[in-house]
């Protein structure tokens, strides 16, 4: 059929928009009857290969997926932009309800979409009331965790032209100074009163010069107000700000595509944070893409509800979110307590369920842990592969025998409505994925992305539930791998480093050049760092990072390099190697002890013995970490920073064994496979 097709004239574009037509005008008997194909698996197997397979665009690669060779820059006529997104919703919803927050033990109260539109332009008034400008200089600064107020100052700022910058915890005291300094941030709006005197100790200690309003949305104390004062910072409540807009109202300055949206900063490795400046095309083009993957399988409406609790200071699930807006869904706020969230999903019934795969991890082990005898988990396992059979045919429900025996209880303890699962930020394991699509009977797709691509470049295509991959590129981007030459990897093999280029990709950092210059090329290229790999079916695989800093499976970035070099000035250690794995939530590492020094380090701490002897004997084990982690802690390492295990090895790593470079540098894949033995019980062990 393809032969005849191209034969008579047609493109391999055409014949495939030809084939996808058929979908939607077809029963399947039909469509078995015109492709010769016996059976359904055979189907799903035929549009699996189809879908996932990318274009070559001038060396890069595209999906398959669109209208056109354009990439795909909105979806919508009348969605173009984060302001347009809510008010689409606002207009489809029927003013039907938006967001939803709860207190212990109760249901859900919402805000409706009128309401929140009212109480961002009534906000936004208000800001504007206190010297700030209606335009894209103008920078707010989010400081609080998920909650209806998040959403609302967002809006606020989307109104009027603003920009976002979310501040968050884990960025440290130092990284949030550097923060409100380089975006020029007079103004935060925070959730707690704990998090202003934070940010007034900066003030006080005059490392903030330019902060002049910090909007608190709980209650304070009068006498919080008082200390604003003395150091010329002014403390309001978002009530007050609010009521001051309503009597002071102010059209809305709706922002433009190209206007800047927001400048997510991350949390790095080493050095200050970078500021990722996204426009509202950015946010739009990649949602967009998302929606375009999965319209075949997967219709957003009014009736979907989000359950929010992953960070909305990342991209991830600021994108999800807006997903749900754009069609006049509604999102439901965790308490705060991710202890709570099975609760919290029970009393919100969510259909979209968005994860990173620690979760799942957990989720899975759980599974498994009330499995407590050998026959037990037999029949669990027997009813999970009866299930992942009809998962890879194409078949995804949660009303078979299986479902009624062993998985309706897991779907109840997430609220029994998800029909969507969503995960990203660190790569899943595939025993894992696997599991829970069968378990759970709803559609989970995986994507891959980082901040600087608007969170996702590439997605899971409908069909293709098999694992081990990224899924292939969205069809608001182009990918090409590039030559890796120190690390061996080759483009004419299918393997280097991702580079993405589309709407969907940032317009660099802000006020920073230099670090620009590393992540765009002049011909607008995204170097991600790491390293993939094309399979046959046209999907990405990851298989490495060009330098060496890695994800673990809660989504923080790690440098070992940086926690070795704190770790090598423990007294005993001579050499160490710390190992992360993305599918694990913590590091370990490899020890090599000094044999001049050890002996009577030990010694001190009464364990006697020769090298060899030390080097079997727990104890010392357990005095040689302690003191790591010590050092760690005085030099700031963050607790996923820190190894929970290591591995005694007497040996030194040396040129001669192939452990070090001719300049006594580790080489960490050589590394990673001469202890891979060692690694693996560190982590069951620890696990």
């Amino acid at each position: 059929m393809l032969t005849f097709f191209l034969v008579s004239g047609g493109s391999l574009w055409l014949f495939v928009e030809f084939v996808l037509s058929l979908l939607e005008k077809m029963q399947t008997q039909e469509i078995l009857r015109i492709l010769r194909l016996p059976e359904l698996g055979d189907l799903g197997q035929f549009f699996r290969s189809l879908s996932a397979t990318t274009l070559d665009c001038g060396g890069a690669r595209r999906s398959v997926i669109g209208s056109g060779p354009q990439l795909l820059t909105h979806y919508y006529d009348d969605a173009r932009t984060m302001y347009q997104v809510f008010r689409r919703g606002l207009s489809i919803s029927g003013n039907g309800p938006c967001l939803g927050f709860r207190k212990p033990k109760q249901p859900y109260q919402w805000l409706s979409y009128q309401e929140v539109a009212d109480r961002a332009e009534f906000l936004g008034s208000g800001l504007l009331q206190h010297n700030c400008k209606a335009c894209t200089d103008q920078f707010i600064g989010v400081f609080a965790q998920n909650r209806p107020e998040w959403i609302i100052a967002e809006l606020a700022c989307y109104t009027y032209s603003m920009v976002v910058v979310p501040l968050y915890d884990t960025l440290g005291p130092g990284a949030i100074r550097y923060i409100v300094n380089t975006a020029d941030i007079s103004t935060v709006i925070v959730d707690k009163p704990q998090k202003a005197v934070l940010l007034l100790e900066h003030v006080e200690r005059k490392e903030t010069p330019g902060l002049k309003l910090i909007i608190l949305m709980d209650p304070f104390e009068e006498a919080l107000k008082e200390r604003g004062q003395k150091c010329g910072v002014v403390i309001k409540s978002m009530q007050a700000v609010e009521d001051c807009g309503q009597e002071n109202h102010h059209a809305p300055v709706p922002p433009q595509p190209d206007d800047l949206s927001i400048v997510c900063f991350t949390s790095g490795t080493t050095g200050n944070p970078k500021g990722a400046m996204l426009t509202h095309g950015n946010v739009v083009a990649d949602f967009s893409g998302f929606l375009k993957v999965t319209e075949s399988q997967w219709a957003p409406t009014c009736a979907d509800v989000h359950i929010s609790y992953l960070p909305l200071a990342h991209m991830f699930e600021r994108m999800v979110q807006s997903v749900v807006y754009c069609h006049g869904g509604r999102v439901g706020f965790f308490q705060g307590d991710i202890r709570l969230l099975s609760d919290d999903m029970k009393a919100l019934c969510p259909t979209i369920f968005p994860v990173v795969p620690r979760l799942l991890n957990r989720m899975y082990d759980k599974i498994f842990s009330q499995a407590n005898t050998p026959l037990k988990r037999w029949l669990l396992e027997f009813a999970a592969k009866r299930k992942q059979a009809e998962v890879r045919s194409g078949i995804i429900r949660n009303d078979s025998i299986w479902d009624e025996l062993f998985f309706n209880k897991i779907q109840a303890s997430l609220g029994g409505c998800v029909r969507m699962i969503v995960t990203g930020a660190a790569p899943a394991s595939p025993t894992v994925l696997g599991f829970l699509r069968a378990a759970l009977g709803c559609q989970v797709y995986e994507g891959y992305g980082q901040t600087e691509c608007t969170a996702g470049c590439t997605f899971t295509t409908p069909g293709d539930w098999t694992s081990g991959h990224v899924g292939a590129p969205l069809p608001c981007n182009h990918i090409k791998l590039v030559d890796v030459e120190e690390l061996n990897y080759w483009a004419c093999k299918g393997e280097g480093e991702i580079c993405v280029r589309g709407p969907n990709v940032f317009k660099g950092y802000l006020k920073d050049p230099d670090r620009t210059k590393e992540a765009l090329d002049s011909d607008g290229w995204l170097h991600t760092g790491d390293i993939g790999k094309w399979l046959p079916a046209g999907t990405l695989k990851i298989i490495d990072r060009k330098k060496h800093i890695f994800k673990l499976a809660q989504g923080e970035y790690v440098a070992p390099e940086k926690i070795e070099n704190i770790y090598i000035r423990s007294q005993p250690v001579a050499q160490i190697y710390v190992h992360g794995d993305s599918l694990k939530a913590f590091l370990v590492g490899i020890v090599v002890p000094d044999p001049e020094v050890m002996p009577s380090w030990a010694q001190k701490r009464g364990i006697e013995g020769t090298y060899a002897d030390l080097c079997t004997n727990k104890d010392l084990k357990k005095a040689i970490l302690e003191d790591m982690v010590r050092l760690g802690k005085e030099s700031g390492l963050h607790s996923f920073e820190q190894v929970k295990a290591i591995h005694i090895h007497s040996d030194m790593f040396s040129v001669q064994n192939g452990l070090l470079t001719p300049t006594l540098k580790a080489k960490r894949p050589e590394l990673r496979e001469y202890f891979k033995k060692q690694i693996e019980e560190l982590y069951s062990i620890s696990m």
